[in-house]
């Protein structure tokens, strides 16, 4: 069974003015965790070989080392000026076209979301550029002789999907419980593991497919949300509180 995950660094905090990813202030995905481990248990059972793809600037391989630091056999990092500025059209674009360089594969794995955008758009526009069948939110996967049965939780409904490979599936944050690193992992990571790095010529990319020149949208400003937050208590018996409730709130205009 071979593997491509799907990772990305993200920042810790939200920046000022310009975003600008340097290791220390940028960490692997919380939620591209569960994705890895589902892609290690797998292996456990099948055997086979997981690859860690991310895009970013060259701070982006720390989050490539977490990877091989959990386990991950290979690391491949897409880093080159011309994909800088990429939303998530873009960013799909060259995932799409680094994935294509990985075949044969069995399954493409993504988190539901990352921590600092939180669009969740990148899984599924790189799935519909490869042509994969696609399954999101998958919280349990069941072998069968032609690929998995997929089962799926969203709205308070369980479904489950059979699956051909190669697919691509997103794996929902509850789905397992990850692995720590090992000190043993951590130095093989840092001392000896090797992150592959492809630029645009590599992937073969139109330029004006991916990076800013790519990307549809753009982010026009970056500000902190700043809130002044009242705190006003309401005493009495349950009905009179209820009430008050519904009298203040209908004279600030909350309700009608």
């Amino acid at each position: 069974m071979n593997i491509v995950c799907c990772l990305k660094s993200v920042l810790l905090a939200a920046p000022e003015r310009q975003v600008v990813r340097t290791a220390d202030l940028s960490d692997l995905n919380p939620f591209d965790r569960p994705v890895l481990e589902t892609a290690l248990r797998l292996r456990e059972e099948t055997g086979g070989c997981i690859t860690a793809l991310s895009m970013g600037p060259p701070a982006a391989a720390d989050a490539l080392r977490q990877a091989l630091a959990l386990g991950a056999d290979r690391a491949v990092l897409l880093c080159d000026r011309a994909l800088a500025g990429a939303d998530t059209l873009a960013t799909s674009t060259a995932l799409a076209a680094a994935v294509a360089r990985l075949l044969p594969y069995d399954l493409l794995l993504f988190g539901t979301r990352t921590s600092d955008s939180d669009t969740g758009q990148v899984g599924p526009q790189t799935a519909v550029r490869l042509g994969l069948p696609l399954v999101t939110w998958v919280h349990a996967l069941e072998r069968t002789a032609s690929g998995f049965v997929a089962e799926r939780r969203a709205d308070g409904f369980r479904e489950r999907f059979a699956v051909t490979l190669p697919a691509a599936m997103t794996i929902h944050p509850a789905a397992v419980t990850p692995r720590d690193e090992t000190l043993g992992g951590i130095d093989a990571a840092y001392e000896h593991g090797v992150i592959e790095t492809w630029g645009l010529e590599a992937l073969g990319c139109d330029p004006a497919e991916v990076g800013e020149a790519g990307s549809p949208t753009r982010v026009v400003s970056l500000a902190k949300k700043t809130r002044d937050r009242k705190c006003e208590l309401l005493t009495g018996a349950g009905e009179e509180v209820a009430e008050a409730l519904v009298r203040t709130l209908a004279d600030r205009g909350l309700i009608g």
